[in-house]
């Protein structure tokens, strides 16, 4: 059977930066659970930040940008917390591997975990396409990452994965 990486967020645990969670009702994902194939991790929370913390954007590219040391990731007043998303970023990597994921749903447009779009790194709300640290490191160790509004999708992949119908 193959195991999910599942944002804590998505799961209902309170770890986002406002303190917050963003529990996704998809029936999936419960089933998932109960299945025992989800792993669940924040790479935020691993990475050594706060629970409340300053809100962060990427500025100056996405997280691959990030990884390769040309973009930061930075709160609104400035600090530089890059050393945070990465670390978080290879834990997430050391999890999945070590439960065998090659699939993994993540909460689209954070820093870390955004799969089709990151907000913009001028903290007005706008986000632009790209992806945050966890998915960049996550997908090119060839992690499969869905965001949140992507169940079908990540159902499709494990289908294919396993080669039945057995992740519905």
């Amino acid at each position: 059977m193959e195991k999910v990486l599942v944002s804590a967020c998505l799961l209902g645990r309170p770890v986002r930066y406002d303190g917050g969670a963003k529990p996704v009702g998809d029936e999936v994902v419960g089933r998932w659970r109960s299945e025992g194939r989800v792993v669940v991790f924040c790479p935020e929370v691993s990475g050594g930040l706060p629970v409340p913390r300053p809100a962060a954007e990427i500025v100056g590219g996405d997280g691959a940008d990030v990884l390769d040391g040309v973009a930061r990731v930075l709160t609104e007043g400035g600090e530089d917390v890059s050393r945070h998303f990465v670390r978080g970023a290879r834990l997430a990597l050391e999890a999945a591997r070590g439960a065998g994921v090659r699939v993994a749903l993540l909460k689209e447009s954070s820093p870390s975990c955004g799969s089709l779009r990151v907000y913009d790194g001028r903290f007005a709300g706008a986000r632009v396409p790209g992806q945050g640290v966890t998915t960049a490191l996550l997908r090119r160790a060839g992690v499969r990452v869905f965001g949140e509004d992507q169940v079908p999708e990540a159902v499709a992949c494990l289908r294919e994965l396993e080669g039945s119908g057995a992740a519905r």
